[in-house]
């Protein structure tokens, strides 16, 4: 019998325009309700990760920056944190700037970046769709390397760097690469967006990496909630598309890709679900836990 599921977001409960079909929220609403841990594991802001989580009631725990952050939803407190310091963010900040290449900064609650290009334009556009107490909060600088100087905190959850062109990328990840104590995702890819603008609908692609502390990972965190909830991984299903997701498919009793994921992913899972387009998520959940 499973007991936890963990769930990656973009490009796997969410479809192409970041949201959860009602399809999906009465899947996990299914599952929550018998008392089935659901739980959100996403690269994102802990802000944004925890809107989500509770607009589908999974309202135990979630994970964010890509293990960087676990937080307990019902004691309102972080349970396990690892960070990106200040002193690598302003070394990378550094190395980005020398090489003109553009550069997102992520804390649990705000991104912060040169303008409103790449990753930035998605949340952007996800604030249109958001209260204004849900918003999450974008500040676009000129002089990033003294505002980040001046923040009056040494707690960054990854930072992520992005560029149009394959060689200029490639040429200023090798160079990241170099840098000691951090984690830099194994295989970069064109990230893929739409994003609703009226009656149109606007395709922005980029290639990009995220950047985190050192043994960063979100199967990490989930250990952490199998300790606590006395869980065997012989007992966890978790879903993901994308390299941030290897070693909590590989590691899972059942690790399952979404029918879109690249060759590296889908070789670690037991099983290949459909694209999260076509509600692959839920259509494997209710078929594996008799919904």
């Amino acid at each position: 019998m499973y007991k936890l599921i963990t769930v990656d977001l973009d490009g796997t409960l969410l479809n192409k325009y970041g949201e959860v079909s009602e399809y999906s929220k009465n899947i996990i609403k299914k599952l929550t309700d018998q008392g089935t841990l659901v739980v959100l594991a996403s690269g994102r802001i802990s802000e944004s990760v925890l809107t989500i989580a509770k607009e589908i009631g999974a309202n135990k725990y979630y994970i964010s920056g890509n293990g960087s952050v676990l937080y307990d939803m019902q004691k309102e407190e972080i349970i396990y944190e690892k960070y990106l310091s200040k002193e690598k963010v302003l070394e990378l900040i550094e190395l980005c700037e020398k090489n003109s290449i553009y550069y997102n900064i992520y804390t649990e609650s705000s991104v912060i970046a040169k303008s409103l290009n790449y990753n930035v334009a998605f949340y952007n556009y996800e604030n249109t769709k958001k209260s204004s107490d849900k918003k999450t909060e974008i500040n676009i600088v000129d002089d990033v390397y003294n505002y980040i100087k001046t923040l009056n905190t040494n707690k960054f959850l990854k930072m992520t760097i992005c560029d149009e062109n394959k060689i200029v990328f490639s040429s200023i990840l090798r160079k990241v690469k170099d840098i000691p104590d951090i984690d830099v995702l194994e295989v970069s890819h064109m990230s893929k967006k739409k994003i609703k603008m009226g009656t149109k609908e606007i395709s922005v692609g980029y290639y990009y990496t995220e950047i985190s502390s050192k043994n960063v990972d979100k199967w990490y965190a989930i250990e952490e909630i199998m300790k606590k909830e006395k869980i065997a991984k012989e007992e966890v299903i978790s879903f993901g598309d994308n390299n941030n997701d290897i070693l909590m498919i590989k590691n899972a009793g059942l690790g399952i890709a979404m029918g879109h994921s690249n060759e590296q992913v889908k070789k670690v899972a037991k099983f290949v679900t459909k694209t999260n387009d076509e509600d692959g998520v839920a259509k494997a959940l209710e078929n594996i836990m008799l919904l």
